[in-house]
């Protein structure tokens, strides 16, 4: 069975960024392997609206089949919206909180993004968790593309 990775944005965009793409493009080829289920949201969908071209022919490159497309729920909202009044992260990241609550709620094997001050970031990791987990829901992986990497046996 595939696993199933949620991909936010800054992950599309880094795959033609000079300092990510050295480990983003493989976890793209890999995705294009079909190594993966991506689950793609409307958040995603919403922040991508005004990337460059690249970016969004990069998305419509994807085969449909290994996506699953994610709406915002009243679940999501309310537990982003925890994230926030239990101080993970402030107000201003409202946005990557619902990345985490949608990846959480639809029980997502991986978050993958290069955010590393609001998401891949141990103390926001461990916060994210607890809240997660008072609520039932399973912890969270979250990573860098860079752990996605495959290595050759030697």
């Amino acid at each position: 069975m595939r696993q199933r990775i949620y991909i936010d944005t800054s992950v599309f965009g880094g795959y033609f960024d000079e300092e990510f793409a050295e480990h983003t493009i493989p976890l793209f080829d890999r995705l294009k392997n079909d190594e993966f289920m991506l689950l793609f949201s409307t958040v995603t969908q919403d922040e991508l609206e005004n990337a460059p071209s690249k970016v969004k022919a990069l998305v419509k490159g994807i085969k449909s089949e290994l996506t699953e497309y994610l709406d915002i729920s009243d679940e999501a909202i309310d537990l982003a919206s925890e994230y926030i009044t239990e101080k993970v992260v402030g107000k201003t990241s409202y946005a990557d909180c619902l990345h985490i609550a949608l990846a959480t709620i639809h029980r997502a094997d991986f978050l993958v993004s290069w955010n590393f001050k609001h998401i891949v970031n141990m103390e926001r990791i461990r916060g994210y968790n607890s809240i997660n987990i008072k609520n039932g829901y399973k912890v969270l992986e979250i990573r860098s593309p860079r752990e996605f990497e495959k290595y050759e046996d030697d």
